[in-house]
């Protein structure tokens, strides 16, 4: 099973999106295994957005991630990463497809209300960074025969 790191950011919390988002990913599958919700500190916003730090925009992303309460989630499934991709849409909600989160509920690229992990490698940093692995819940499901093959 993989795993993947999601993050309904300040605009999904504002808009009372959560429960919608969180359904959308629970439908197709996906198990939740950790969940919290929280306030991201300035500290917690840069490690996590290191990547884009000599980038333009980094001062702006830190400052709305860090704007409002966050709902942090990681997800568990055959191919996580993928369908929750999927699932998320396109980066810039213009490209993404009707049925997708940022397809149905997004207007512009800085307000796209969801991270997802982009790789293995991305999901198993971004879970170390905000859960750790001792902070998983490992638990079987009732309707997993009837989810997976």
């Amino acid at each position: 099973m993989e795993k993947t790191f999601i993050i309904l950011k300040p605009d999904a919390v504002q808009r009372q999106l959560v429960g919608e988002i969180i359904s959308r990913f629970e439908r197709h599958g996906l198990k939740i295994v950790a969940m919290k919700f929280l306030q991201v500190s300035n500290a917690l916003a840069e490690e996590h957005y290191a990547v884009h730090k000599e980038r333009p925009f980094f001062k702006s992303l830190i400052e709305y991630i860090t704007a409002s309460p966050v709902v942090a989630l990681v997800l568990e499934g055959p191919n996580a990463i993928k369908m929750a991709r999927n699932v998320v849409g396109a980066t810039n909600p213009l490209d993404a497809n009707p049925g997708t989160i940022r397809g149905d509920f997004g207007m512009e690229i800085g307000r796209n209300l969801v991270h997802a992990s982009d790789g293995p490698d991305t999901a198993k940093a971004e879970i170390a960074l905000w859960f750790g692995e001792e902070n998983l819940v490992e638990y079987p499901r009732a309707l997993d025969p009837w989810i997976l093959e």
